[in-house]
């Protein structure tokens, strides 16, 4: 019984390995483990943090690498060209061609304070990239919290500067890009590393329960443009219409008046050239003169007598009823 038992532990033992095999799966062992911890590839749209026992020792650019495994160094792949996005008074559930929306409220996140002291709505969408991986990693702890409690910071600062007309209808490009500077300020100061890359302002609104209100205001508001844009209109119309009249009349009296001076100016050298050749020529001056002057008045004159200037009482002798020369 003692032999079939001795056989049977001789039979299990295992073969025993040389030191050579021993250090050869070794070598092989690490070699897989150099392989699968030392190489390793950054895609386009990323870069590689190297940390070595946790300091900050280098940035790799995308390709194929090698660092220190064994975790000597700790490698961080960061998406320096994707372009994240934080969502204010809303969450959307799913995007594409029917994006829909949580029906959960937001209103401690969008409701604020104008600068009128009225209320508004506010949704708005925060768009940024990571511009410096290594502030991005190491100066701030929880980034997406600080980016979210800034921005909202800075928007209700610059909605409680402005008026509920500006924000909800009039100014809502430059209040966007006025709180997108503001934000990039902060995280400047604060070294995230963050570029903020856009910033739209959603939906501004005023509240539910004073929408009919603000409706009912923004309608008097269009109606009296209306009326105003009526009024400027015919205004465009009268007003040229009659300063163009009244040029018109200005420049007929100017002309007129030049064209009345030039006349007596002209009538009154013939009259100083007519004395002048009367001067010197009375009786044959004063018989052209009268000569003219019944050429001109004869030829109007629908009859004409001739009489002897020594007759007396003439008249009872006219027929004055016939025509006649």
């Amino acid at each position: 019984m003692t032999n079939i038992n001795e056989i049977k532990i001789d039979q299990l033992k295992l073969p025993k390995l040389s030191s050579k095999k021993i250090v050869t799966y070794l070598i092989i062992f690490a070699v897989v483990i150099i392989i699968f911890t030392g190489f390793y590839t950054v895609d386009p749209e990323e870069v590689g943090v190297i940390q070595r026992f946790g300091k900050y020792i280098d940035t790799t650019e995308p390709g194929l690498h090698f660092k220190i495994p064994f975790g000597v160094d700790k490698l961080t792949k960061v998406k320096v060209k994707h372009v994240y996005k934080e969502e204010f008074g809303f969450r959307t559930l799913q995007s594409g061609v029917q994006t829909k929306y949580s029906a959960r409220s937001y209103d401690f996140e969008s409701v604020m304070l104008t600068g009128d002291l009225n209320i508004a709505d506010v949704e708005w969408i925060v768009q940024y990239r990571i511009k410096d991986p290594v502030k991005y990693l190491f100066r701030i702890r929880n980034i997406v919290e600080t980016i979210r409690d800034l921005s909202e910071s800075v928007t209700r600062q610059v909605v409680g500067d402005r008026s509920g007309d500006e924000i909800i209808v009039l100014s809502r490009k430059e209040i966007a890009d006025e709180i997108q500077v503001g934000l990039q300020k902060k995280l400047d100061a604060y070294e995230s590393g963050i570029e903020i890359y856009t910033l739209n302002l959603q939906n501004v609104n005023p509240p539910e329960r004073v929408k009919p209100a603000f409706n009912d205001v923004n309608s008097a508001k269009q109606e009296k443009e209306r009326i105003v844009n009526e009024a400027w209109q015919k205004y465009n119309q009268v007003i040229p219409e009659a300063r163009g009249k009244a040029k018109r009349t200005i420049e007929e009296a100017e002309g007129y008046a030049i064209n009345r001076v030039n006349r007596a100016n002209g009538d009154a050298e013939r009259f100083k050239q007519m004395y002048n050749q009367y001067r010197y020529a009375k009786t044959v001056t004063k018989k052209r003169l009268y000569l003219e002057t019944m050429q001109k008045v004869l030829p109007k004159v629908e009859k004409i007598y001739i009489v002897d200037d020594k007759q007396k009482g003439i008249l009872p002798l006219l027929n004055l009823n016939k025509g006649g020369k």
